[in-house]
């Protein structure tokens, strides 16, 4: 599985991957943690529709409730997925950043 069966909603899902790597957080925390990341803070309807399609592929998972905050976490599935996604990506930026430096 790839951040590409995800369509056209890759990037929003990405990221959300990337807030969970260093431990759970609600979907408020994920939006903050996204916005001071990439200085554009996603709207709830892009936020939870990554969140479902990334619980439904297993990728990550919700937690118990804490007063009235559902936080999520990365399944080991969806760790994997991430580290092998950003080494495809890291891979790829640095061919692009080669290719510029040469025009």
């Amino acid at each position: 599985m790839s951040l590409s069966e995800l369509g056209r909603f890759s990037e929003p899902g990405l990221l959300v991957l990337v807030s969970l790597a260093d431990g759970p957080k609600h979907g408020y925390a994920i939006q903050e943690d996204i916005g001071m990341l990439t200085s554009d803070r996603p709207g709830p309807g892009t936020l939870y529709g990554a969140i479902k399609r990334l619980e439904e592929r297993g990728l990550i998972e919700a937690l118990a409730a804490q007063d009235r905050r559902k936080p999520y976490q990365l399944t080991p599935v969806g760790r994997r997925m991430l580290q092998a996604e950003l080494e495809r990506t890291r891979s790829v930026a640095a061919v692009g950043l080669r290719r510029l430096a040469v025009t």
